[in-house]
């Protein structure tokens, strides 16, 4: 090797052969170097190949992390989001903390209302609120956007509710609001019972059933026929065959008056529901703090 090398001594031998015989021990000695070069190239990629192969990175953790997923919450959500959008809705975001005018008033709950009364309200001070639903959004989109609208407004809740299996003081809604002329009740019972066999299954049928709220007139509470027996009746259902969802009706005039929408030529029609509802239907979860306890056999499931 190098130039003390065998290859190298051959060829300072090359000067005493006679100019014939050095032209092809030349092209002998070159040929000959070229193929020790290339062999020793392989061998050196080869034997580099192995140690590769056979090295332990010492930096490498001692075992494989978990790779993390989302929560059923969040995938239940985007489910929801998913739908209406593919339905010409568009998603809208607003403020968790709310002043109580957008919260109540503008949404045709005055003080001293007793509806204010159903919803438990936690107050930051004396004007301002944790939004007790999604609506408010709704109202401050109507104030800067013109007919048509057709918006969804998923979001965190606040309500002083008491920890149990079906409540908790914070929760997650998807309200929906649609206003353009010539908007009726049939369209929206036909937008909810196409999102409700958009994930639940086409076998899934719709009821209202009167009810009141402020914000809407007429009003009605919607009912899913039970995901669990088809209808038959079971213990989640209590037999009924129907699992309540949430509330829904027909815009209430007064609420146009507050964002100065003509109610003698717009109609419209809103609707909320809950997520946890949902996904605790979904999923068949009876309880809904397992959803924000943390506990990793619980959240592995999904």
């Amino acid at each position: 090797a190098g130039r003390k090398g065998v290859v190298s001594e051959a060829f300072k031998s090359l000067i005493a052969l006679d100019p014939s015989e050095r032209r092809d021990a030349g092209r002998f000695l070159n040929q000959f170097k070229a193929d020790i070069q290339k062999a020793l190239n392989l061998r050196k990629k080869d034997l580099g190949n192995k140690m590769i192969r056979s090295a332990e990175d010492i930096t490498l953790p001692g075992f494989m992390p978990s790779v993390g997923h989302l929560h059923p919450l969040t995938k239940v959500s985007r489910e929801i989001k998913s739908i209406f959008k593919a339905m010409g809705f568009t998603e809208v975001q607003g403020p968790e903390v709310e002043t109580e005018y957008y919260n109540f008033e503008a949404l045709n709950i005055p003080e001293g209302h007793p509806a204010r009364e159903m919803h438990d309200t936690l107050f930051v001070d004396d004007q301002v609120v944790l939004r007790t639903h999604t609506s408010p959004v709704q109202v401050r989109v109507m104030e800067k956007q013109s007919p048509p609208i057709r918006v969804i407004s998923p979001g965190r809740c606040y309500r002083r509710d008491t920890p149990d299996a079906t409540h908790s003081p914070v929760f997650h809604q998807v309200e929906g609001l649609c206003v353009d002329e010539g908007v009726t009740f049939g369209d929206l019972k036909g937008v909810l019972l196409n999102f409700a066999r958009n994930l639940f299954g086409s076998n899934v049928s719709i009821r209202f059933r009167p009810s009141f709220f402020p914000f809407t007139e007429p009003s009605a509470e919607y009912d899913f026929s039970c995901v669990m027996c088809e209808g038959k009746g079971c213990r989640i259902c209590k037999n009924t065959g129907w699992i309540e969802i949430s509330g829904a009706g027909m815009v209430n005039p007064a609420v146009f008056n507050y964002v100065n929408i003509d109610e003698h030529k717009y109609t419209g029609y809103a609707f909320g529901m809950g997520i946890e509802r949902i996904a605790m239907l979904l999923y068949g979860v009876l309880d809904i703090r397992l959803f924000y306890e943390n506990d990793i056999r619980f959240i592995n499931q999904f």
